[in-house]
């Protein structure tokens, strides 16, 4: 070692040892620097509150705007370039690509979301990895809005007028209270992501009306789904109240849970978000397809007008949505849920809680997807605003386009 080296050592040792017979001077301790939250779940929550505060009338325009953001960010986390850290880049591409996503489909969110990508890139050092990761990001972004363009999934087009066919037995026709005009009709005419079509997986029809099913299932209807039923105990009513709402606000709890409990990169955790919403999509529209095929009629349409024993003054405990009743559009949902969420985390998971908006004060505990996706199917029963069969023909629809979905996810992330 030359004199010039060692020389800044030596002083700095002497003036060491002075230090060290002088009287001790305090010093302040470092307090140890708070882990990073992670930006995974930092943007899922900022997507969640931005959609909760400026999200569009209609779900599966909701629905799209996640997807759209997440396949952003699991695309732009991918192929990280040679030389930066690793998790610095892709904090800076998912975050980036949500976000220059959002500001295009909630722009009325953008102060908010420009201050949480602020946020996300204070706590990333600056330099060539955060640099090329905002970068990715954006380009990222700008490439699946582009490629989603005129889908067809804005509400004006989800909400397409639909022509009401002649009242005849088993046709679907406008529900009391409010008898209102038929909602997504035009999700049928909508671009998949995955699907080859909106048809691809079209149901077969539903149990004719003089079937034993078909009355099984209207008399089932009937005695739990009126509103005073004297067959129905207090935990199937809040059963029934707490599915009542939105899919989509009902399972956003479940998968966050499945992504803060999965311990993945920051790019298959992207994907699972991204899947489970593009799947939620293409099932959506499959979902207006096969129902608007049918056009079977609801069940207090059948109950009030039917040849069955028919009984005008009977009420469901809840309004009936206004489209037709086969599949369930809750059910559909659930079974595309059950299937992504099994098939990327595991049909079971530690415990977890949940609320509802449509059942205040009740909080449900659960441990694995099947356990939603069984509530949800008696869930529309005791509303008394769908049949079984319709419940069940939901999941059955709704795995199968989920499984077409985890079948494609290849070719979604190039």
């Amino acid at each position: 070692m030359s004199h010039i080296a060692t020389r800044p050592f030596l002083l700095a040792l002497g003036a060491a040892s002075l230090l060290a017979t002088s009287t001790a001077v305090p010093t302040a301790v470092a307090a140890p620097a708070e882990p990073r939250t992670p930006v995974v779940l930092d943007w899922y929550d900022t997507t969640a509150e931005t959609i909760a505060a400026a999200g569009a009338p209609t779900q599966v325009t909701n629905s799209r705007t996640w997807a759209v953001s997440w396949l952003a960010g699991a695309r732009a986390t991918h192929g990280v370039p040679a030389g930066v850290d690793r998790s610095d880049y892709q904090d800076a591409a998912l975050a980036s690509a949500v976000h220059r996503s959002l500001v295009a489909l909630a722009p009325a969110r953008t102060e908010q979301l420009d201050a949480a990508f602020r946020r996300t890139l204070d706590q990333i050092p600056d330099g060539p990895a955060e640099n090329r990761g905002v970068a990715a990001g954006e380009r990222q972004a700008r490439s699946v809005l582009a490629s989603r363009e005129g889908d067809g999934l804005d509400p004006a087009s989800v909400d397409a007028p639909f022509t009401v066919p002649p009242a005849s037995p088993g046709v679907w026709q406008p529900t009391p209270p409010s008898y209102a005009p038929a909602t997504q009709y035009g999700n049928r005419l909508a671009r998949p992501f995955v699907l080859s079509g909106a048809g691809q997986f079209r149901l077969g029809p539903p149990p004719a009306l003089d079937s034993r099913t078909y009355r099984s299932d209207l008399a089932e209807v009937r005695a739990y789904g009126a509103a005073d039923s004297t067959r129905r105990s207090a935990r199937q009513t809040e059963t029934a109240n707490f599915w009542y709402g939105s899919s989509l606000t009902l399972y956003t709890e479940p998968l966050r849970v499945a992504l803060a409990r999965s311990a993945r990169s920051v790019e298959e955790r992207a994907k699972l978000v991204a899947l489970f919403h593009i799947a939620s999509v293409d099932t959506q529209i499959a979902t207006s397809d096969t129902k608007y095929t049918y056009q079977r009629w609801r069940p207090v349409t059948a109950i009030r007008t039917g040849a069955i024993d028919p009984d005008p003054g009977w009420t469901p405990l809840h309004n009936t949505p206004a489209h037709p009743d086969y599949p369930s559009g809750h059910n559909t949902y659930s079974g595309a849920a059950e299937e992504i969420l099994s098939a990327l985390v595991g049909p079971r998971t530690a415990p977890f809680e949940l609320t509802s908006s449509t059942a205040p004060g009740v909080t449900r505990e659960y441990t694995g997807w099947h356990q939603l996706t069984a509530e949800n199917v008696d869930a529309r029963i005791f509303s008394g605003i769908h049949t079984r069969s319709a419940d069940e023909a939901g999941v059955t629809l709704g795995k199968k386009v989920a499984a077409q979905v985890l079948r494609e996810s290849g070719r979604l992330f190039r």
